[in-house]
C-alpha cells in the first residue's frame, strides 16, 4: 500500500448532521477510499453458532447505525482517534450460512489479508464462533497472544451437540491449537448457572485468569485492570467482547442474557485501563438487534469500538 499523507476524516457532524450521510462506522471512509490504512473496523454478519436466540447475524449493520452517536475528540483519553491513524469502514467479510467449518476458513482468510500489512481490525459480530478464526489469523502475524476474554459464559465448552464449532467452544479450539498464552489470559465478567462442576475444572485446565463478575462488588475498576495488566504481562494482546459481559439492563440486545452483569462504565474503565499495552486486535459480538431497546445494545458495542480506536490511536501518536 501507498503512502497516504493525511488520515481522510469521517464526515463533519457540524456540517451533516448525524442522521444522515454514510451509512460505514463513525461515517468512516470505506476502505477502497483510501490508498492505505492504519486499522479497519471489519463486519461479520454470521450466527449459525448460536444455541439460543439467533439473529447476530444483524449485529455489523446495527452498530454501524448505532456509531452515528460517535465525535471525533475523546476528552478521556486526550485523543482524536481518526486524526491520529487513517481508520476505515472495511465493509462485511463474506462467509456462507450454512457451514460452519467453510465459514470458519472464509473468516480466517479474509480477516488475514487485512491485517497483512500491518493493519489492525476491529471486529464487530457475528457470534462468538468468529473469534476462533480472528485468532487464528493474527497468530499467523503474532503468533501465541494473551487473551483476554470478556463474557458472561466461559465458551471453553468441547462441543454444543456435538458440534466441535460454535459460540460456546471458540476458547477450546483456541486452547487446543496453542492461539493464545496459558497463564497470560483472563476471562471477565462470567456469571450465572452452568451445566456442572465440570465446567469450571474443565476451563482451569486452560490457564485463564477468571475474575467472576461478583468481583466487582468486593474490587474496585483498578484492582481488576492491574490483575489483568499483571496477567498480560508484555504479550501481544487480544481483547474480545462478548457484549453479554453487561447487565442486560445496559444490553438487551444479545442471544444469551444473563443478569448481574458488568456495568457499561466498569466494562469502559477496564477497557481503558489496557492504555500502553500491545493491542493487536479485539471483537466485539454477540449484538442481536432484534431484542434491542432503544439500540442500548448497538450504542454500548459502537463505543466499545470507539474506545479501541481510541487505544490504538494513542499508541500510534506515541511512535
Amino acid at each position: 500500500m501507498t503512502e497516504q499523507a493525511e488520515p481522510v476524516q469521517p464526515v463533519d457532524g457540524t456540517v451533516v448532521p448525524r442522521y444522515a450521510g454514510f451509512s460505514t462506522f463513525a461515517r468512516l471512509p470505506r476502505i477502497d477510499d483510501v490508498s492505505t490504512y492504519d486499522v479497519a473496523v471489519v463486519g461479520i454478519p454470521f450466527d449459525t453458532g448460536v444455541s439460543y436466540r439467533p439473529g447476530a447475524r444483524f449485529g455489523p449493520a446495527h452498530v454501524r447505525q448505532c456509531s452515528r452517536v460517535l465525535r471525533p475528540y475523546h476528552p478521556q483519553m486526550e485523543v482524536m482517534p481518526f486524526a491520529a491513524q487513517q481508520v476505515v469502514d472495511a465493509g462485511d467479510i463474506a462467509c456462507t450460512p450454512f457451514d460452519i467449518a467453510k465459514a470458519m476458513q472464509q473468516i480466517e482468510e479474509q480477516a488475514s489479508a487485512l491485517i497483512a500489512d500491518g493493519g489492525r481490525i476491529i471486529t464487530i459480530g457475528g457470534d462468538h464462533t468468529i473469534a476462533y478464526p480472528l485468532l487464528r489469523a493474527h497468530n499467523r502475524i503474532h503468533g501465541p497472544v494473551a487473551l483476554v476474554h470478556f463474557d458472561a459464559h466461559l465458551d471453553t465448552w468441547d462441543t454444543y451437540f456435538d458440534a466441535p464449532l460454535t459460540h460456546g467452544t471458540p476458547f477450546r479450539r483456541a486452547a487446543e491449537e496453542g492461539l493464545f498464552v496459558s497463564g497470560h489470559s483472563a476471562h471477565v465478567g462470567i456469571r450465572g448457572a452452568l451445566y456442572s462442576p465440570d465446567d469450571l475444572s474443565s476451563d482451569a485446565e486452560l490457564g485463564f485468569t477468571v475474575v467472576h463478575c461478583r468481583e466487582f462488588q468486593t474490587r474496585t475498576v483498578a484492582e481488576v485492570v492491574a490483575l489483568l495488566r499483571k496477567t498480560i504481562g508484555d504479550r501481544p494482546l487480544y481483547v474480545s467482547i462478548d457484549i453479554d459481559v453487561l447487565d442486560p439492563a445496559h444490553a438487551p440486545g444479545t442471544g444469551t442474557p444473563e443478569i448481574g452483569g458488568m456495568t457499561s462504565r466498569e466494562l469502559l474503565e477496564v477497557v481503558r485501563g489496557f492504555d500502553g499495552l500491545n493491542i493487536v486486535g479485539a471483537d466485539i459480538v454477540e449484538v442481536a438487534p432484534a431484542y434491542d431497546h432503544a439500540e442500548l445494545t448497538g450504542i454500548a458495542a459502537a463505543f466499545l469500538a470507539y474506545e479501541f480506536l481510541a487505544l490504538l490511536g494513542r499508541a500510534k501518536s506515541r511512535t
